[in-house]
């Protein structure tokens, strides 16, 4: 379509004649509101950047013998991370004699699980490393 007629066509229609690919010959154009396309962009450039942060990962440290008041802390910190649509490890350190009782340790873990108030998915189940116990939830 010529160009004047596509002039005329978005101003019959109170619209923006927008141009979307100027390479080719003939230009590609669409009449379109240009502030709704630009916000759609923005939308689409938004999500774009949260798949990627999806990708990165927090860590939270935990002590076989930390108090109840702590975990509550560190709970919080992970649904903060957690809000934000992050992964959270958390690591369970066990040393010297402490690791001989890997019951309780898991326990612990399971423990400081309950506290954590937003729903989460269980990415990496409870999982032994040589400095302890680690588990990765979404």
């Amino acid at each position: 379509m010529p160009i004047e007629k596509a002039l005329n066509l978005s101003q019959e229609k109170n619209l923006d004649l927008v141009e979307i690919v100027a390479k080719i010959n003939p230009p590609v154009v669409r009449i379109c509101d240009y502030s709704k396309l630009l916000y759609q962009q923005e939308k689409a450039e938004r999500k774009q950047r949260i798949k990627e942060r999806s990708d990165e990962m927090k860590h939270i440290r935990l002590s076989f013998n930390i108090g109840k008041h702590d975990m509550e802390i560190k709970a919080r910190q992970a649904e903060d991370f957690l809000k934000e649509g992050l992964r959270v490890q958390i690591e369970l350190v066990l040393k010297g004699r402490e690791k001989g009782h890997k019951e309780l340790a898991e326990n612990k873990l399971k423990e400081f699980l309950t506290f954590i108030k937003n729903p989460y998915k269980i990415v990496q189940d409870i999982k032994n490393n040589p400095r302890g116990l680690t588990i990765i939830i979404n």
